[in-house]
């Protein structure tokens, strides 16, 4: 999660700091990791920059966005992102507002995401475009992970809902299916019970407050029991197939090994035989070599056998022949021998005196040798004092080259930590000059809280339209009490009455729907303006120093528009309390008109269920503007806390940028 904040920081050029609050406590990565930022006012860059981090493999498994105002391009750059991520498994998106291109980048969504499981879409506005909510059903029906899906509130009618059905006959995997508080109708009904022949999947779908009948009701719970049923005995059915697939897979293993054991077995006699094979070859080789060498011996030795008796005869002839040669050499001998020794005399003279001459000769040879190995030693001592010394200068020449190397690393290094340290200035510089750019625009959005004000007189008139309804009602009471007298005369003209201040009323709440969807449009003008003030902020920043005279202002007025919102939230509360005690007397004046029509049913038989059937279209008339009102309440707590939630932002704002200025700075270096 660590990476992912610094992500996050080094994407956005001014990161919002309570993002980043909700990002360092968010708890350790894991299969249960949640992203959590509800309630928290997404800017588009954030947006951008969430959508460049959550591709691929995020380290949360859950992500909540519920009530955070996201813009259509905001919430586009952030569906465009979880498109190809692998790891998130539930998505909240309720209270956004989202409408046609919010529609379009969650179908497009659904068609590529292949790891959500949960998709919550509570209290927003799919369903006001045709096109767009169509693109959402194609992308659902293309679906095959999803599981559950909220669609509560989003204004869906019976058009949608068959877009819904269609895309249901195509899907295969969504279980749990919300359509709470919508306008699907009669028509919705039939079209979602129709598409149920076909799907095998779903397990829940909540139909309450879409004006459906209870028979269309029962029906479509009879389905969804039938698919419980269905999915149970699939369920059994895949547990019996996986035990007999882990059976017959155990018995394959075993099966393996024995069959692997016997072969190991096979394989280690017939190694075994292989080896005593070798053994006795080898043994029966040496033997043959041995026998082949005595025979060769025994031949050589009868050769040498036939070659000595054939030297033996020779030798005996030689010695015959010798003997007669000895006898005569004897005599020549004797001749010789007396010549010999009078010439050995001579010669024993002269070699003493020979070697004499020798013995001098060797004791001067020995001498010079004597010389010759001492000089020896000493050069070969000169040698290895030399061959120390050369290993010496190897030594300290790798030392060298290791301090040299050593040198370098430590050089750059201290070039990289000054690259990074200038890279880190520059990088302040531009965050200084970007904080600065926001602020200007948060002061712009001043301009747009003034239009939320314009909304929210606009949204007084409403509620002024619907106390004249309510008064329109005690007067319809009232005719309702003189009817008694004359119920066949006087109801008709009363139906008609209250037809046309129906319609007339129906006229003015669409009025005020299209004069919000104007006031919508002027804030979106208003973000335009924004966008272009964004390009003029170098030219404001010029005004700074105005704009910090006027903080002091600003702040004065923000804790009296903050009183003003306390006593109009308790103005409010008293309103609602009186309107819910004038619902109360109307439903015990209701009860009282339930008492005298019984009555009057004894007397006028066929009147009676004319009659009865008007009360039952007034009684579905109030439930349903009780829960226009209840809706309305919603909308305008929902629309204060959003203002409420911004004023802090402001405050928190203007609080940093006179920190930021020139003047905070002075201020708190006195």
């Amino acid at each position: 999660m660590e990476e992912f904040r610094r992500g996050y920081e080094r994407l956005c050029a001014a990161p919002q700091g309570a993002v980043l609050r909700r990002l360092r406590d968010s708890p350790a990565p894991g299969p249960r990791a949640r992203l959590d930022l509800a309630t928290l006012g997404l800017s588009l860059e954030t947006c951008g920059a969430l959508g460049r981090l959550l591709p691929g493999a995020a380290p949360f498994a859950e992500v909540s966005l519920g009530d955070c105002g996201l813009s259509e391009e905001g919430a586009k750059l952030l569906l465009h992102g979880l498109c190809s991520n692998t790891t998130v498994k539930t998505l909240d998106l309720k209270g956004n507002n989202l409408r046609t291109v919010g529609a379009e980048a969650l179908g497009r969504l659904l068609r590529q995401n292949k790891s959500i499981r949960s998709l919550i879409l509570e209290w927003n506005s799919l369903g006001i475009w045709e096109e767009g909510f169509s693109f959402f059903c194609q992308g659902l029906g293309a679906n095959n992970v999803l599981q559950q899906l909220d669609l509560r509130n989003n204004q869906i009618n019976h058009q949608g809902a068959g877009e819904l059905a269609m895309a249901l006959k195509q899907n295969a995997s969504l279980q749990e299916l919300d359509l709470r508080w919508n306008n699907i109708g009669l028509l919705g009904g039939r079209a979602l019970l129709n598409c149920l022949h076909s799907n095998r999947t779903l397990k829940r779908l909540e139909l309450a407050g879409n004006n459906v009948p209870s028979d269309i009701l029962k029906a479509v719970e009879q389905a969804m029991n039938h698919n419980q049923d269905r999915q149970t005995i699939l369920n059994e059915t895949q547990n019996r197939t996986y035990i007999l697939t882990k059976e017959v897979l155990s018995l394959k293993d075993e099966k393996t090994k024995q069959f692997l054991d016997l072969m190991d077995t096979i394989d280690k006699q017939r190694e075994e035989i292989a080896r005593s094979g070798r053994m006795s070859a080898a043994r029966a080789s040496q033997l043959q070599e041995a026998l082949d060498e005595q025979h060769s011996i025994m031949n050589s030795l009868r050769a040498k056998l036939q070659m000595t008796e054939a030297a033996l005869a020779l030798s005996e002839q030689k010695v015959h022949d010798l003997g007669e040669l000895l006898n005569a050499t004897k005599q020549e001998q004797t001749i010789m021998a007396e010549r010999h020794f009078s010439e050995l005399q001579q010669q024993k003279q002269e070699g003493a005196d020979r070697e004499d001459k020798l013995l001098r000769d060797l004791s001067a040879a020995s001498d010079k040798n004597l010389l010759l190995r001492s000089q020896v030693d000493e050069l070969e001592k000169k040698c290895k004092v030399q061959q120390d010394q050369l290993f010496q200068l190897k030594q300290d020449l790798t030392n060298t080259t290791a301090e040299l190397k050593l040198r370098a690393v430590q050089a750059e290094e201290r070039l990289e930590i000054e690259k990074r340290r200038f890279k880190q200035s520059l990088e302040d510089l531009e965050s200084l000059r970007l904080k600065e750019v926001d602020h200007m625009a948060q002061h712009i959005e001043a301009s747009e809280r003034s239009m939320q004000d314009r909304i929210q007189r606009l949204e007084a008139i409403r509620i002024a339209l619907e106390e004249e309804l309510s008064r329109v009602k005690a007067a319809a009471l009232t005719e309702r009490g003189q009817a008694e007298e004359e119920l066949i005369k006087v109801r008709n003209q009363a139906r008609l009455e209250e037809q046309q201040r129906l319609e007339h009323l129906e006229e003015k709440l669409r009025l005020m729907t299209e004069s919000r969807d104007e006031a919508h449009n002027c804030c979106l003008k208003q973000k335009q303006v924004v966008a272009e003030a964004q390009a003029k902020a170098h030219q404001l920043s010029l005004h700074a120093d105005r704009l910090g005279r006027r903080l002091e202002e600003l702040q004065q007025d923000l804790n009296s528009k903050e009183e003003e919102k306390v006593t109009e939230v308790n103005k409010v509360k008293v309103e609602l309390q009186e309107q819910i005690g004038q619902l109360q007397a109307e439903r015990t004046a209701q009860e009282g008109l339930r008492e005298k029509i019984a009555a009057l049913e004894r007397q006028m038989k066929a009147l009676s269920s004319n009659h009865r059937e008007a009360l039952l279209d007034k009684e579905s008339e109030i439930s349903m503007l009780l829960e226009k009102l209840r809706m309305k309440e919603a909308d305008i707590s929902r629309m204060r806390e959003e203002e409420a939630q911004r004023a802090s932002f402001l405050q928190n704002a203007i609080m940093a940028y006179v920190q930021g200025s020139p003047l905070g700075t002075h201020s708190s270096r006195k």
